[in-house]
Formats: C-alpha cells, sequence, structure tokens
C-alpha cells in the first residue's frame, strides 16, 4: 500500500511540474519538426502541444494575443515587418532551419525560356515578395533598382527586358495555380506539401547564405521560461539536425 501511494504522489508531483507549450507552425517541415521532439520534451516535463496553420497571420496574432506560447513558422525580416505593422513585439527565441524560396515552373524547363509577357507569381507579403524579386535578380530575370532591399515592391522593378506581368497571391495558395502561371515563386514549405521536390523541380533557388532562417517567436514575458529554452535546446539538439537533413534532403536546411 506504501509503495502505492508512492507512486501515486510521484505521478502527482510530476503533472504539478509538467509544463504545457502550445505552439503554432505551419505543417511542413515545422510542425512536423516539432512533433519530433515532442518525446524528448516529454521526459523533460514538458507538454508540447502543436496548433497547425496554413497562414502566415494568425500565429502571430495568437502569440501576441497569450492565446498561444510561441510559433514557429517564419524568418526574422517577415517577424520584423509584422511587428512593424501591427504594433507586436514578438521575439525570436532560436535560429531553426532554411527554406529556400525556389522558382517553379510547370510550362518551362529553364529560366531563359520564359517568353516575353509571360505571368510571375509571387507572396503577397512584404518580406517574401522581396524575397522572390531578389531571387529572380539575381538569377538575372529582372534588375532591381536596389538588389540589397529585402522589402523590395513589382514598383522597385529597375529592368523588365520581357515585361514579365507580375501577379501578388497569399504564400499558402501560390501551388495551385502553378499550371495556371507561367513562374511561380514558392515557399520550400508549401513546395513540400504540394509534393514538390525543390532540389528537382526548382528552376532557380536560394543559397545557403540567405538571411531567411526560420526561428522559433514567443513574447518578451514568456521567452526565456523553462519551458521555452528546453524546447530550443531540443530544436538545436544533433538529433534534430539529423532528422531535418536525412527526412527533407536538402529541401531543408539545418541553420545551427
Amino acid at each position: 500500500m506504501k509503495k502505492l501511494l508512492a507512486v501515486v504522489a510521484a505521478v502527482a508531483a510530476f503533472s504539478a511540474q509538467a509544463e504545457t507549450l502550445t505552439v503554432a507552425a505551419t505543417p511542413v517541415p515545422h510542425a512536423e519538426i516539432l512533433k519530433f521532439v515532442q518525446p524528448q520534451l516529454a521526459k523533460q516535463g514538458v507538454e508540447l502541444k502543436v496548433k497547425e496553420f496554413t497562414d502566415y497571420i494568425q500565429p502571430n496574432v495568437q502569440v501576441a494575443e497569450k492565446r498561444l506560447d510561441a510559433n514557429f513558422f517564419q524568418h526574422q525580416p517577415y517577424l520584423d515587418e509584422f511587428n512593424k505593422a501591427k504594433g507586436t513585439d514578438l521575439v525570436s527565441v532560436a535560429g531553426v532551419h532554411l527554406e529556400p524560396l525556389g522558382a517553379y515552373s510547370s510550362k518551362f524547363k529553364k529560366l531563359d525560356e520564359l517568353p516575353s509577357g509571360a505571368t510571375v507569381v509571387i507572396p503577397n507579403d512584404a518580406t517574401n515578395g522581396g524575397r522572390a524579386l531578389l531571387l529572380l535578380d539575381k538569377a538575372g530575370v529582372i534588375k532591381l533598382k536596389d538588389n540589397q532591399n529585402i522589402l523590395a515592391t513589382v514598383k522597385d522593378i529597375g529592368e523588365n527586358t520581357k515585361g514579365l506581368k507580375f501577379r501578388e497571391l497569399e504564400a499558402a495558395t501560390i501551388p495551385r495555380v502553378l499550371t495556371q502561371v507561367d513562374l511561380a515563386l514558392i515557399n520550400t514549405n508549401y513546395a513540400l506539401e504540394a509534393k514538390l521536390n525543390p532540389e528537382k523541380d526548382a528552376l532557380v533557388i536560394e543559397g545557403s547564405d540567405s538571411p531567411y532562417v526560420n526561428i522559433l517567436v514567443a513574447r518578451p514575458d514568456n521567452k526565456d521560461s523553462d519551458a521555452m529554452k528546453k524546447l530550443a535546446e531540443a530544436l538545436h539538439s544533433p538529433e534534430v539536425k539529423q532528422f531535418i537533413t536525412e527526412k527533407y534532403k536538402g529541401a531543408v536546411i539545418p541553420a545551427f
């Protein structure tokens, strides 16, 4: 009886100590990476709950409003722009991986095959739109007035010799229109969801020198909590590095 009481007391003590972290994430690869570390965190007394989103707005809004503890889906330039636009003060906790943005086409095999007046679709948020234009500038498709401006827009194109027509859509919806346009600039998480292989299918893709590392994001009031520190450490573990490398085969690159 004494042993049974001791076990019950130990379980109760663990439950009292256990912390819950609810983290927003886009499905691929963010939610997959978080689910991979769930067992490791459980052993450390942290119950990690993953809530999946398919947009780039609500994960930040709900963390700022304290409906969620953290999120994992964005890079620092996007977070900076969001904070500025929305008046929030969300902060980066840890950089985890890079998802190279790529240009895809269902009609052409090379960028120089694009005809005059071709339709090109890019993300409609400021940072990923600028990122797409910078990639096209680097590939010689267009020339920007300032190729260091990460928030460049279509209005900042200095040379467009082929008269390309640009359309801007929400990043998550771009894979759905791939067959309807000539070229689409797609974030790797959405490319993977659409069963595209960034290494094989992208006509041009960002290199490892990209500044767009995806980060774990929280608020100033909880960024240094024990549970958050344990999550950040887990995301920087050798096991996670191996998981990312083996599962995504270059489509997602560890940033630590």
